[in-house]
């Protein structure tokens, strides 16, 4: 460790040796513009007691790719960028201002709405006279391309924007898979220094005040996959995301038309900034405009091969460890981090985990020396699709005050996937999980919990799939219980949506969670969720423990098995011992307001600053 503090302060102290004379006035102004910024404090759920078993329990081990960085961590970039050839330093930023002030170096946050209030979604659009021209840009958003959440951020988010009154340019690659309404789009070209890569960028209207902007170069993106194949990720990813980021800026050039602020999403988009804010930061479209990063899930971080960016158009000068270099290879996610304005993440516990080591991923220094301009914003989920009043999906809709439907939901769960439907199946506790098997989702919990949780008297339906050992798991339990368990690999829409109608509870027992929309899901239908507090299940779930009157569901603190399984006892109790605690409980989630209406208000005090 010691090594390591060594070699960090060498470096910041060669990088502020070479820059003396250039920045000394712009550390000076950096100090006083910190000093005079106050973050936000982060919204804390309140401290519940701790259960017997886990005030035992050991901390979450650190992440494993994490513990094996070596370097020193990255200084203050505003502090230590190069001029003259190296990249303009970007405007002064602000926070967004939801609450009260505290110290600098704490995370802005945004909160979710109050407890008890209905969500209620506009379908009209605003005629704003301060609207925002939105250009926004990220790798997938459905309808056209999805692998997972982030495509329905991106597809959600820009509608609930427009509905506030401001114009949202969506711009994304145009997969095998998207379909279009055929139409072969405006020939472009995307420069890189002293080369050009043709491109065609296509137009497809989603709705008033939404334009998708498909990026057409068939040799990147007219592929199997999005980001990878059978045998791993494509080689050219950092090419071809590239593309997509400087695509992007050169769509609204071609077009003439300056944006109010560029958001990007993830490591894809992360060039964007980095080149808003280099190759074009003269540029009349580009140059100056507010960029916005949001980090999704910090784990992806776009690392490549730094011989790789002078095909990319960016100079030697920006690999250093306080621009793109990260731990001996180039990483776009880094390059956002440190060239946009502001960074988003997408739920305000996530916010706060993201700059421990534990949960950083490499990534705890550099965000936290951006720790003022960090800001978590719940994800919303969308309300329409996810609504139990009109779910076509199950056999018969409910509300808040129609929950005795729920029985009859169960049973019509049960039948499709294959258990018994007799009165005392029914009647006992059923267990839903929609998921991704993998390490972050909790399977190792459930792995060395698997015949202690077969010993409750609960029924279990999981869907989902990934890691082969986690899928096997299920499959074996399916097996050995048949009465009892249903295991699906793979994904169905219709099940996905009876598992969350149907269900009496809804487990995830996740590592970390930078948002999560199942429990949210779960909500809204009833169903109470057992989850880990981490990230967004901390933020969008009440344990009895923390206010017995507003509770939505179970919350257990340490990543081990006995943790998971005091929590499902927990759960199991309430739900046969008090069954009005049970529906207050149920009707308490139904209450809460997550649609994206919420999230996209919070976006815009982001994008003004």
């Amino acid at each position: 460790m010691a090594k390591k503090d060594t070699k960090g302060a060498k470096g910041a102290k060669g990088a502020k040796g070479a820059k003396a004379r250039n920045d000394a006035k712009d550390a000076k102004d950096l100090k006083a513009a910190q000093d005079a910024k106050a973050a936000r404090e982060p919204r804390l759920v309140g401290a519940r007691k701790k259960d017997p078993v886990e005030a035992a329990a050991p901390p979450p081990p650190p992440p494993p790719v994490a513990a094996k960085r070596k370097r020193a961590e990255p200084v203050t970039p505003k502090a230590t960028r190069a001029e003259s050839a190296k990249p303009r330093a970007p405007r002064k930023r602000s926070t967004v201002r939801t609450g009260t002030a505290s110290s600098p170096g704490t995370v802005s946050t945004s909160t979710v709405s109050t407890p008890g209030t209905l969500s209620t979604v506009s379908t009209t659009r605003s005629k704003a006279k301060d609207s925002l021209d939105i250009l926004m840009v990220t790798p997938e958003a459905r309808p056209f391309a999805k692998t997972g959440g982030l495509a329905d951020v991106c597809g959600a988010l820009p509608l609930a924007l427009a509905r506030l009154g401001h114009r949202v340019t969506v711009v994304l690659p145009k997969y095998r898979q998207t379909i279009t309404d055929g139409a072969t789009g405006e020939a472009g070209q995307v420069p890189f220094g002293l080369h050009n890569y043709p491109v065609h960028f296509i137009e497809q209207r989603v709705a008033e005040g939404v334009t998708a902007v498909l990026i057409d170069a068939p040799a990147l993106f007219d592929r199997d996959g999005l980001y990878g194949d059978q045998h791993g990720e494509f080689g050219d990813n950092a090419f071809r995301f590239a593309v997509l980021s400087r695509g992007a800026l050169e769509y609204m050039r071609l077009k003439a038309r300056r944006p109010s602020v560029i958001h990007a999403h993830d490591w894809q988009a992360g060039l964007a900034a980095v080149y808003a804010r280099t190759a074009l930061r003269d540029d009349p479209t580009i140059g100056g405009v507010r960029t916005v990063l949001t980090i999704h899930n910090l784990a992806f971080q776009g690392g490549f091969d730094p011989k790789e960016l002078n095909w990319i158009g960016l100079g030697p000068d920006l690999y250093t460890p306080q621009l793109l270099e990260f731990y001996g290879r180039a990483s776009s996610l880094k390059g956002g981090v440190v060239f946009s304005d502001v960074i988003t993440t997408v739920s305000p516990t996530y916010a706060r985990e993201i700059i421990t080591p534990e949960y950083g991923f490499g990534f705890d220094g550099i965000l936290r020396s951006r720790s003022a301009d960090l800001v978590g914003i719940l994800n919303g989920i969308d309300t329409e699709v996810w609504n139990p009043e009109t779910d076509a999906n199950l056999p018969m809709q409910f509300d808040a005050a129609t929950l005795d439907r729920k029985p009859g939901i169960k049973r019509a769960l049960l039948q499709y996937v294959g258990l018994p439907t007799d009165g005392w199946s029914v009647a006992r506790p059923l267990m839903g999980i929609v998921t991704r098997l993998t390490h972050q989702k909790g399977c190792d919990l459930f792995a060395s919990a698997a015949e202690r949780l077969m010993g409750f008297d609960a029924s279990w339906v999981m869907l989902g799939s990934g890691d082969s050992w986690c899928e096997d798991l299920w499959s074996h339990l399916a097996t050995r219980f048949p009465d009892r368990v249903a295991a699906r690999i793979g994904f169905d829409d219709r099940l996905a949506h009876l598992i969350e109608g149907g269900s009496d509870m809804f487990v995830m027992p996740s590592w970390y969670e930078p948002c999560g929309l199942n429990q949210m899901y779960s909500l809204r239908y009833g169903t109470v969720p057992i989850v880990r507090a981490t990230g967004g299940l901390e933020d969008t779930v009440i344990d009895p423990d923390e206010s017995v009157d507003e509770a939505t569901g179970i919350k257990f603190q340490h990543y081990t098995a006995e943790a998971l399984l005091w929590a499902i006892e927990r759960a199991i109790a309430v739900f046969r011992g008090n069954p009005e605690r049970w529906r207050r409980m149920q009707r308490n989630g139904m209450a809460r307001d997550f649609s994206w209406d919420v999230s996209a208000r919070e976006y815009v005090k982001v994008y003004r600053g």
